[in-house]
């Protein structure tokens, strides 16, 4: 399945104009504490995230694919997400994304017993983002954001989630 998904965004971001798209590096605090995860995370360390935002895919719109993959520092759990994610704004901008994620951890439901990872209840997540950006020059952006992974109970009748908070470079073709 992580290898469909990944194919599939590559061919999704392979499909805008040449040169359009633009690399994005970052770090972040992997299983911060906030309402949407449902109490916390026993996860934690630093998320390095690398990934490929496409050009524009409807002309005249800011509606762009993207590809992203996120490597945990502590062996915890580690994804790889493929979206749409529409900018509004240009030298301050906001840029909220919606997609898919596959990831390395637990995809047993939750067992109640004293452990150290997540059970997500699915091997499959929805991956909301915000990234709130600054352009510092013609081709960079930095954004601080925040990455969600649930499945908001759709695949099973859990749903503990994980939030990622942190900073990203982006650096345009």
């Amino acid at each position: 399945m992580f290898r469909l998904v990944l194919a599939g965004s590559l061919v999704l971001c392979a499909a805008t104009p040449a040169l359009a798209g633009e690399v994005f590096g970052g770090v972040y605090v992997h299983g911060v504490n906030t309402p949407l995860s449902l109490g916390g995370s026993p996860e934690g360390g630093v998320d390095l995230q690398l990934g490929f935002r496409g050009g524009p895919i409807i002309a005249g719109t800011k509606l762009e694919p993207y590809v992203f993959g996120a490597l945990n520092s502590k062996g915890d759990t580690s994804y790889a997400a493929a979206g749409l994610s529409w900018k509004f704004g240009d030298r301050i901008y906001i840029r909220p994304g919606l997609g898919l994620a596959v990831h390395t951890g637990s995809a047993g439901d939750v067992d109640h017993l004293d452990h150290d990872h997540i059970d997500f209840g699915s091997r499959i997540l929805f991956e909301p983002e915000i990234g709130l950006g600054f352009r510092i020059s013609e081709r960079a952006t930095i954004e601080a954001s925040w990455v969600h992974l649930s499945h908001a109970t759709l695949f099973s009748g859990q749903n503990p989630g994980i939030d990622n908070i942190g900073a990203r470079l982006n650096w345009k073709f």
